[in-house]
Formats: structure tokens, C-alpha cells, sequence
């Protein structure tokens, strides 16, 4: 599908709209956290995990996702490679703990850092977590297949850049330059640019589904408000 983009509004205008619709895409991530919620419940037959569930919050699920595929891993790494904040990771693990959710472990040689493993209701929670995961994959992918090769190309150049940018601090904004300035559509057959590009493309479609979770946790992260614990 290719959008014309012939006989469209100034670009005013244009930004305007795109910056009225970030609350909505704000308030649609809120809600999709609850469809999650939902399918984690209606996929589960463990009553002991859905009284769990229930009184779960986003950021423990991907307390136990994190320990499920890193463990055993203490605060630190789960903190710098999931980007939750450490004192958040301090006080979720705690509780999980209390739970029988996760369990603690030493090192040999350190008896001071503690190491966090899944329980078997963890692991039984991480399986669910990860079934979830592969079903969102699937939707995210098929609503993906909707674009052409050159709007996929146009959304992964400015997902980048708004990773780079600050609203705030407007000197901090990437800067087009001269050569980014016109966006080329269509490239020589056999260019150098152009097989990069289908590259990436290939690129995109081969994106697991942890790796569009981490996608998905970068934008709320970048567009939104900080999950609450």
C-alpha cells in the first residue's frame, strides 16, 4: 500500500495532527496493557497464577521475563539490560520473592550479591509471559505487511531519530541535512543506498518477538509517562 501524497495540507497542519494523536496513542498503550492482562487470565488455568495476575503489575511481568531468560542474573544486569530502574527492580524483587515467585541464590565466591532464579510457579508465569509475546509477534507482524518497503523505511528513520531527540532541549533535535532533506522513494536497481535499504526492511521482518517487546518498552519510554510499579 502507497499513500499519495499529492494534494495533502501544509506541513503545519500536518504536525499539528500528528501531535494530537500522541495522547491517544498514549491512552491505546494503556489499554493494550489490559487486553495483555486479559489473555494472560483467560490462557491460564493455574488459579494460584491468576490471583496473581490479577493483582499483577506490567512492570513485575517483565521483572519474571527478565529473570526467565537471564537467570540466574542479579539487580544490576536486569536493571541495565531491560532499562527498569534499579530501585524499581529492588522493590519488585522483593516482593515476587515473598511470593515464592522467584527464589535467591550467592555466588560461591561473593556471598554479598544476590542472584535471582525463577521458582516453578515462576517459570510457570515466564512460560505464559513468553506465550504472550509470540502471539503479539504475529499481530505485530501482520499489521506490519500493510506498509510498502518505503513507508516501513520512513517509520524505522523516524523511530530512530526520536530516540536521538529531545522535545525539551530543542538543540538536541536531530538536524536533517542537506541530503536527507528529500525523501527518495525509489532507488537506482542495484544501488549501493538501495540494497542497504531492502536490507533493513529484511532486517525488520526477522525481528523476534523479545525484540519487539523491547521495542514497544522504548517507546513508551521515549512518547510516554514511566510505568508505574
Amino acid at each position: 500500500m502507497m499513500h499519495s501524497f499529492e494534494n495533502l495540507p501544509d506541513k503545519d497542519f500536518l504536525i499539528k495532527k500528528l501531535m494530537e494523536t500522541i495522547p491517544k496513542l498514549q491512552k491505546r498503550f494503556q489499554s493494550e496493557d489490559d487486553e495483555e492482562q486479559v489473555w494472560l487470565i483467560q490462557n491460564c488455568s493455574n488459579p494460584v497464577i491468576i490471583d496473581f495476575l490479577k493483582e499483577s503489575t506490567v512492570m513485575m511481568l517483565h521483572v519474571i521475563d527478565a529473570i526467565g531468560q537471564l537467570e540466574p542474573v542479579n539487580g544490576t544486569s536486569i536493571s541495565k539490560q531491560f532499562g527498569i530502574p534499579k530501585g524499581s527492580v529492588s522493590k519488585i524483587t522483593r516482593r515476587l520473592v515473598q511470593q515464592k515467585i522467584i527464589g535467591t541464590e550467592f555466588l560461591l565466591d561473593n556471598k554479598k550479591e544476590i542472584l535471582f532464579h525463577t521458582t516453578p510457579l515462576g517459570k510457570e508465569i515466564f512460560d505464559l509471559h513468553q506465550a504472550l509475546h509470540k502471539q503479539m509477534g504475529i499481530g505485530i507482524n501482520r499489521f506490519l505487511q500493510r506498509y510498502d518497503t518505503n513507508e516501513l523505511l520512513f517509520l524505522i528513520k523516524g523511530l530512530e531519530d526520536t530516540l536521538e531527540a529531545s522535545w525539551v532541549n530543542s538543540e538536541f533535535v536531530p538536524a536533517k541535512s542537506e541530503e536527507e532533506s528529500s525523501i527518495h522513494i525509489k532507488e537506482h536497481p542495484g544501488s549501493t543506498e538501495g540494497e542497504e535499504m531492502n536490507d533493513i526492511v529484511d532486517m525488520l521482518k526477522q525481528l523476534d518477538t523479545r525484540s519487539l517487546k523491547k521495542a514497544k518498552l522504548i517507546l513508551k519510554d521515549v512518547f510516554f509517562t514511566s510505568f508505574d510499579e
